[in-house]
Protein backbone atom coordinates (compact mmCIF):
# COMPACT_ATOMS: atom_id res chain seq x y z
CA UNK A 1 0.00 0.00 0.00
CA UNK A 2 1.67 3.51 -1.14
CA UNK A 3 1.19 6.79 1.06
CA UNK A 4 -1.50 8.27 -1.69
CA UNK A 5 -3.44 4.63 -1.10
CA UNK A 6 -2.96 4.65 2.62
CA UNK A 7 -4.51 8.74 2.63
CA UNK A 8 -8.00 7.91 0.07
CA UNK A 9 -8.34 4.78 2.35
CA UNK A 10 -8.43 6.64 6.17
CA UNK A 11 -11.35 9.39 4.35
CA UNK A 12 -13.30 5.78 3.03
CA UNK A 13 -12.41 3.23 5.14
CA UNK A 14 -14.25 3.39 8.53
CA UNK A 15 -11.81 0.98 10.99
CA UNK A 16 -8.60 2.79 9.31
CA UNK A 17 -10.02 5.97 10.11
CA UNK A 18 -11.19 5.05 13.70
CA UNK A 19 -7.91 3.44 14.59
CA UNK A 20 -5.50 6.53 13.07
CA UNK A 21 -7.74 9.37 14.54
CA UNK A 22 -7.70 6.96 17.85
CA UNK A 23 -3.79 6.69 17.84
CA UNK A 24 -3.29 10.21 16.65
CA UNK A 25 -5.38 11.49 19.73
CA UNK A 26 -4.07 8.93 21.89
CA UNK A 27 -0.57 9.95 20.99
CA UNK A 28 -1.17 13.61 21.55
CA UNK A 29 -2.31 13.77 25.36
CA UNK A 30 -0.34 11.06 26.09
CA UNK A 31 2.77 13.45 24.52
CA UNK A 32 1.06 16.17 26.30
CA UNK A 33 0.78 14.67 30.05
CA UNK A 34 4.09 13.04 29.22
CA UNK A 35 5.59 16.08 29.49
CA UNK A 36 5.37 16.97 33.50
CA UNK A 37 6.07 13.25 33.96
CA UNK A 38 9.51 13.56 32.87
CA UNK A 39 10.43 16.90 33.99
CA UNK A 40 8.70 15.76 37.45
CA UNK A 41 11.69 12.67 37.33
CA UNK A 42 8.62 10.01 37.41
CA UNK A 43 9.03 8.21 34.51
CA UNK A 44 8.50 5.02 35.87
CA UNK A 45 5.04 6.47 36.57
CA UNK A 46 3.65 5.67 34.12
CA UNK A 47 4.32 2.03 34.02
CA UNK A 48 3.27 1.78 38.07
CA UNK A 49 -0.24 3.33 36.98
CA UNK A 50 -0.40 1.08 33.63
CA UNK A 51 0.42 -1.97 35.07
CA UNK A 52 -1.63 -1.12 38.36
CA UNK A 53 -5.15 -0.92 36.10
CA UNK A 54 -4.44 -4.45 35.30
CA UNK A 55 -6.77 -6.22 38.25
CA UNK A 56 -8.89 -3.44 38.07
CA UNK A 57 -9.78 -4.60 34.19
CA UNK A 58 -10.08 -8.17 35.73
CA UNK A 59 -12.04 -7.44 38.52
CA UNK A 60 -14.38 -5.36 36.68
CA UNK A 61 -15.40 -8.47 34.10
CA UNK A 62 -15.44 -10.59 37.31
CA UNK A 63 -18.02 -8.48 39.26
CA UNK A 64 -20.14 -7.79 35.54
CA UNK A 65 -19.25 -11.36 33.36
CA UNK A 66 -19.54 -8.69 30.52
CA UNK A 67 -16.87 -7.60 28.28
CA UNK A 68 -17.82 -4.12 27.64
CA UNK A 69 -14.73 -1.88 27.26
CA UNK A 70 -16.50 1.16 29.19
CA UNK A 71 -16.44 -0.78 31.99
CA UNK A 72 -13.04 -2.78 31.86
CA UNK A 73 -11.79 0.78 31.54
CA UNK A 74 -13.77 1.65 34.30
CA UNK A 75 -12.15 -1.12 36.62
CA UNK A 76 -8.69 -0.32 35.39
CA UNK A 77 -9.61 3.87 36.19
CA UNK A 78 -10.41 2.80 39.89
CA UNK A 79 -7.67 0.13 39.68
CA UNK A 80 -4.71 2.49 38.53
CA UNK A 81 -6.00 5.63 40.72
CA UNK A 82 -5.49 3.46 43.39
CA UNK A 83 -2.48 2.43 42.86
CA UNK A 84 -1.40 6.29 41.95
CA UNK A 85 -2.93 6.73 46.04
CA UNK A 86 -0.77 3.94 47.62
CA UNK A 87 2.27 4.95 45.92
CA UNK A 88 2.06 8.48 47.48
CA UNK A 89 1.02 7.43 50.57
CA UNK A 90 4.40 5.12 50.93
CA UNK A 91 6.16 8.04 50.16
CA UNK A 92 4.58 10.32 52.30
CA UNK A 93 4.29 7.61 55.18
CA UNK A 94 7.72 5.96 54.57
CA UNK A 95 11.60 6.70 53.82
CA UNK A 96 11.42 5.18 51.33
CA UNK A 97 12.20 7.18 47.57
CA UNK A 98 9.79 7.34 44.54
CA UNK A 99 11.30 4.72 42.66
CA UNK A 100 11.30 2.22 45.17
CA UNK A 101 7.50 3.01 46.18
CA UNK A 102 6.98 2.74 42.18
CA UNK A 103 8.64 -0.45 41.50
CA UNK A 104 6.73 -2.14 44.81
CA UNK A 105 3.16 -1.40 43.19
CA UNK A 106 4.54 -1.93 39.64
CA UNK A 107 5.17 -5.70 40.70
CA UNK A 108 2.60 -5.58 43.25
CA UNK A 109 -0.67 -4.88 41.14
CA UNK A 110 0.50 -6.58 37.98
CA UNK A 111 1.45 -9.90 39.63
CA UNK A 112 -2.28 -9.57 41.12
CA UNK A 113 -3.83 -9.10 37.74
CA UNK A 114 -1.82 -12.06 36.36
CA UNK A 115 -3.24 -14.21 39.04
CA UNK A 116 -6.92 -12.92 38.15
CA UNK A 117 -6.26 -13.66 34.46
CA UNK A 118 -5.32 -16.88 35.25
CA UNK A 119 -7.75 -16.99 37.22
CA UNK A 120 -10.55 -15.70 34.54
CA UNK A 121 -9.26 -18.18 32.22
CA UNK A 122 -10.48 -21.26 34.33
CA UNK A 123 -14.06 -19.82 33.91
CA UNK A 124 -16.95 -21.33 31.75
CA UNK A 125 -16.86 -17.67 30.03
CA UNK A 126 -13.53 -17.27 29.30
CA UNK A 127 -13.11 -17.32 26.11
CA UNK A 128 -15.38 -14.28 25.24
CA UNK A 129 -13.46 -12.15 27.93
CA UNK A 130 -10.42 -11.77 25.54
CA UNK A 131 -8.73 -9.42 28.20
CA UNK A 132 -5.16 -10.69 26.79
CA UNK A 133 -5.55 -7.76 24.50
CA UNK A 134 -4.88 -5.39 27.36
CA UNK A 135 -1.26 -6.65 27.72
CA UNK A 136 -0.36 -5.82 24.27
CA UNK A 137 -3.21 -3.68 23.15
CA UNK A 138 -5.22 -4.56 20.03
CA UNK A 139 -6.31 -1.16 18.15
CA UNK A 140 -8.30 -2.71 15.79
CA UNK A 141 -11.08 -3.02 18.34
CA UNK A 142 -11.16 0.60 18.74
CA UNK A 143 -15.01 1.95 17.59
CA UNK A 144 -16.12 5.80 17.26
CA UNK A 145 -17.35 5.64 20.70
CA UNK A 146 -13.80 5.60 21.53
CA UNK A 147 -12.39 7.86 19.63
CA UNK A 148 -14.84 10.97 20.93
CA UNK A 149 -14.05 9.50 24.68
CA UNK A 150 -10.29 10.33 24.02
CA UNK A 151 -11.42 13.97 22.28
CA UNK A 152 -13.08 14.60 25.09
CA UNK A 153 -10.66 13.89 28.01
CA UNK A 154 -7.88 15.57 25.87
CA UNK A 155 -10.05 18.90 25.55
CA UNK A 156 -10.40 18.54 28.80
CA UNK A 157 -6.91 18.16 29.86
CA UNK A 158 -5.86 21.02 27.49
CA UNK A 159 -8.89 23.12 29.47
CA UNK A 160 -7.45 22.34 32.77
CA UNK A 161 -3.33 22.72 31.80
CA UNK A 162 -4.80 26.10 29.93
CA UNK A 163 -6.78 26.80 33.56
CA UNK A 164 -4.21 26.11 35.74
CA UNK A 165 -0.95 26.62 33.67
CA UNK A 166 0.55 29.32 36.22
CA UNK A 167 0.03 26.75 39.11
CA UNK A 168 1.73 23.57 37.22
CA UNK A 169 4.34 25.39 35.77
CA UNK A 170 5.69 26.93 39.73
CA UNK A 171 5.09 23.69 41.18
CA UNK A 172 7.02 21.85 38.24
CA UNK A 173 9.90 23.82 38.95
CA UNK A 174 9.88 24.86 42.65
CA UNK A 175 7.26 23.13 44.91
CA UNK A 176 8.67 25.10 47.69
CA UNK A 177 8.01 28.22 46.17
CA UNK A 178 4.59 27.57 45.33
CA UNK A 179 3.68 26.83 48.82
CA UNK A 180 4.69 30.06 50.02
CA UNK A 181 2.68 32.43 47.38
CA UNK A 182 -0.68 29.89 48.90
CA UNK A 183 -1.18 27.63 46.21
CA UNK A 184 -2.61 24.11 47.18
CA UNK A 185 0.02 21.51 45.78
CA UNK A 186 -1.17 18.68 47.03
CA UNK A 187 -4.90 19.68 44.85
CA UNK A 188 -2.57 20.52 41.74
CA UNK A 189 -0.77 17.18 42.36
CA UNK A 190 -3.13 15.11 42.18
CA UNK A 191 -5.26 17.16 39.78
CA UNK A 192 -2.83 16.51 37.16
CA UNK A 193 -1.97 12.93 38.14
CA UNK A 194 -5.66 11.79 37.84
CA UNK A 195 -5.35 13.13 34.16
CA UNK A 196 -2.71 10.81 33.70
CA UNK A 197 -4.10 8.13 35.21
CA UNK A 198 -7.04 8.67 32.88
CA UNK A 199 -4.80 9.27 29.80
CA UNK A 200 -3.03 5.95 30.55
CA UNK A 201 -6.11 4.11 31.11
CA UNK A 202 -7.71 4.87 27.67
CA UNK A 203 -4.35 3.84 26.15
CA UNK A 204 -4.78 0.39 27.38
CA UNK A 205 -7.13 -0.74 24.72
CA UNK A 206 -4.81 0.48 21.86
CA UNK A 207 -1.47 -0.03 23.34
CA UNK A 208 -1.47 -2.02 25.96
CA UNK A 209 0.02 -2.96 29.50
CA UNK A 210 3.22 -3.63 28.59
CA UNK A 211 3.95 -0.36 26.47
CA UNK A 212 1.93 2.22 27.66
CA UNK A 213 4.41 4.01 29.62
CA UNK A 214 6.65 4.16 26.21
CA UNK A 215 3.68 6.55 24.82
CA UNK A 216 3.81 8.59 27.97
CA UNK A 217 7.24 8.98 28.02
CA UNK A 218 8.99 8.62 24.63
CA UNK A 219 7.50 11.72 22.92
CA UNK A 220 8.09 13.99 26.26
CA UNK A 221 11.57 13.04 25.92
CA UNK A 222 12.19 13.80 22.23
CA UNK A 223 10.91 17.26 22.92
CA UNK A 224 13.17 18.03 25.58
CA UNK A 225 15.68 17.68 23.69
CA UNK A 226 14.32 20.66 21.28
CA UNK A 227 13.66 23.34 23.90
CA UNK A 228 13.96 24.58 27.07
CA UNK A 229 10.59 26.17 27.26
CA UNK A 230 7.40 24.22 29.03
CA UNK A 231 5.25 25.42 26.49
CA UNK A 232 7.05 24.61 23.13
CA UNK A 233 7.64 21.07 25.19
CA UNK A 234 4.42 20.24 25.90
CA UNK A 235 3.45 21.42 22.23
CA UNK A 236 6.30 19.44 20.78
CA UNK A 237 5.92 16.39 22.35
CA UNK A 238 2.15 16.33 21.86
CA UNK A 239 2.91 16.40 17.86
CA UNK A 240 5.65 14.07 18.37
CA UNK A 241 3.27 11.33 20.33
CA UNK A 242 0.14 11.90 17.51
CA UNK A 243 2.86 11.30 14.46
CA UNK A 244 3.96 8.51 16.26
CA UNK A 245 0.17 7.32 16.09
CA UNK A 246 -0.56 7.87 12.82
CA UNK A 247 2.90 6.84 11.08
CA UNK A 248 2.43 3.71 13.46
CA UNK A 249 -0.97 2.98 12.31
CA UNK A 250 0.03 3.33 8.55
CA UNK A 251 3.09 1.24 9.10
CA UNK A 252 0.76 -1.62 10.62
CA UNK A 253 -1.97 -0.85 7.91
CA UNK A 254 0.49 -1.59 4.84
CA UNK A 255 1.63 -4.69 5.85
CA UNK A 256 0.43 -7.98 7.36
CA UNK A 257 0.43 -9.50 10.58
CA UNK A 258 1.99 -6.12 12.11
CA UNK A 259 0.53 -4.97 15.68
CA UNK A 260 -0.26 -1.48 15.69
CA UNK A 261 0.54 -1.14 19.31
CA UNK A 262 4.25 -1.96 19.02
CA UNK A 263 4.85 -0.34 15.84
CA UNK A 264 3.56 2.77 17.17
CA UNK A 265 5.61 2.35 20.44
CA UNK A 266 8.86 1.65 17.74
CA UNK A 267 7.82 4.88 15.44
CA UNK A 268 7.84 6.22 19.24
CA UNK A 269 11.27 5.51 19.83
CA UNK A 270 12.72 6.90 16.15
CA UNK A 271 11.81 9.95 17.34
CA UNK A 272 13.78 9.83 20.69
CA UNK A 273 16.42 8.55 19.03
CA UNK A 274 16.38 11.14 15.77
CA UNK A 275 16.00 13.94 18.79
CA UNK A 276 19.42 12.83 20.87
CA UNK A 277 21.35 12.70 17.60
CA UNK A 278 20.11 15.72 15.42
CA UNK A 279 18.89 18.60 17.98
CA UNK A 280 20.84 21.74 17.66
CA UNK A 281 21.29 22.07 21.70
CA UNK A 282 20.97 19.00 23.17
CA UNK A 283 22.10 16.23 20.06
CA UNK A 284 24.82 14.51 20.15
CA UNK A 285 25.88 15.41 16.64
CA UNK A 286 25.97 19.25 17.51
CA UNK A 287 27.60 18.04 20.75
CA UNK A 288 30.24 16.41 18.75
CA UNK A 289 30.39 19.42 16.53
CA UNK A 290 31.05 21.80 19.03
CA UNK A 291 33.58 19.86 20.96
CA UNK A 292 36.14 19.16 17.80
CA UNK A 293 35.56 23.13 17.25
CA UNK A 294 36.32 24.05 20.81
CA UNK A 295 39.65 21.47 20.42
CA UNK A 296 40.30 23.16 17.33
CA UNK A 297 40.24 26.89 18.94
CA UNK A 298 42.08 25.83 21.50
CA UNK A 299 45.02 24.43 19.46
CA UNK A 300 45.19 28.18 17.46
CA UNK A 301 45.39 29.61 21.24
CA UNK A 302 47.72 27.79 22.22
CA UNK A 303 49.72 28.31 18.94
CA UNK A 304 49.29 31.62 18.95
CA UNK A 305 49.96 32.51 22.80
CA UNK A 306 53.32 30.54 22.31
CA UNK A 307 54.45 33.26 19.64
CA UNK A 308 53.01 35.99 21.33
CA UNK A 309 55.15 35.24 24.15
CA UNK A 310 58.76 34.57 22.24
CA UNK A 311 57.46 37.79 20.20
CA UNK A 312 56.65 40.10 22.97
CA UNK A 313 60.43 39.44 24.07
CA UNK A 314 61.62 40.96 20.90
CA UNK A 315 61.49 44.24 19.86
CA UNK A 316 61.21 43.00 16.32
CA UNK A 317 58.92 40.35 15.95
CA UNK A 318 60.15 39.85 12.48
CA UNK A 319 64.06 39.74 13.13
CA UNK A 320 65.62 36.15 12.51
CA UNK A 321 66.45 35.23 16.37
CA UNK A 322 62.83 35.65 16.88
CA UNK A 323 61.73 33.69 13.79
CA UNK A 324 64.52 30.96 14.60
CA UNK A 325 62.91 30.48 18.09
CA UNK A 326 59.64 30.53 16.50
CA UNK A 327 60.82 27.34 14.25
CA UNK A 328 62.78 25.49 16.51
CA UNK A 329 59.21 24.54 18.76
CA UNK A 330 58.03 21.46 18.06
CA UNK A 331 54.22 22.27 20.41
CA UNK A 332 52.35 22.73 17.50
CA UNK A 333 50.92 21.23 14.24
CA UNK A 334 51.71 22.45 10.90
CA UNK A 335 47.85 22.19 10.07
CA UNK A 336 47.30 24.67 12.88
CA UNK A 337 49.80 27.06 11.37
CA UNK A 338 48.29 27.23 8.19
CA UNK A 339 44.65 27.99 9.94
CA UNK A 340 46.49 31.01 11.25
CA UNK A 341 48.01 31.58 8.08
CA UNK A 342 44.72 31.55 6.58
CA UNK A 343 43.49 34.21 9.28
CA UNK A 344 46.52 36.49 8.56
CA UNK A 345 47.74 35.97 12.18
CA UNK A 346 51.06 34.06 10.85
CA UNK A 347 52.77 34.24 7.76
CA UNK A 348 55.18 31.46 6.21
CA UNK A 349 58.01 32.83 3.79
CA UNK A 350 60.73 30.67 2.29
CA UNK A 351 59.85 27.73 4.64
CA UNK A 352 60.11 30.08 7.91
CA UNK A 353 56.94 30.94 10.06
CA UNK A 354 56.63 34.28 11.64
CA UNK A 355 54.24 36.30 13.74
CA UNK A 356 52.23 38.94 11.76
CA UNK A 357 51.64 42.53 13.22
CA UNK A 358 47.96 41.40 13.30
CA UNK A 359 48.89 38.31 14.94
CA UNK A 360 50.24 40.03 17.46
CA UNK A 361 47.53 42.07 18.96
CA UNK A 362 44.96 39.46 18.32
CA UNK A 363 47.02 37.60 21.15
CA UNK A 364 47.34 40.70 23.02
CA UNK A 365 43.94 41.24 23.35
CA UNK A 366 43.90 37.20 24.26
CA UNK A 367 45.73 37.90 26.83
CA UNK A 368 43.94 41.07 27.62
CA UNK A 369 40.59 39.25 28.23
CA UNK A 370 42.58 37.12 30.61
CA UNK A 371 43.76 39.14 32.78
CA UNK A 372 40.14 40.70 33.25
CA UNK A 373 38.94 37.46 34.17
CA UNK A 374 41.93 36.64 36.85
CA UNK A 375 41.21 40.18 38.36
Amino acid sequence: MDLAEYIQLVFTDYTLRTITLGTAILGAVTGMLGSFAVLRKQSLLGDAISHAALPGIAIAFLITGIKDSNVLLLGALISGLVGTFWIRGIMNKTHLKSDTALGLILSLFFGFGMLLLTFIQKQPNANQAGLDKYLFGQAATLVESDVWMMTLVTGSCLFVLLLFWKEFKILLFDADYTKTLGFNTKFIDVLITTFIVLAIVLGLQTVGVVLMSAMLLAPAAAARQWTNSLGYMVIIASVFGALSGVVGTAISASQNNLSTGPVIVIVAGVFVLISFVFSPSRGLLFKQIRLLKNRRDLKLHKTLSFMYNIARTHDDISHPHAIKILNNFQGYTTGTLQKLVRKNYVRLEAGQWSLTLEGFKAASNLYNQQDHKDE
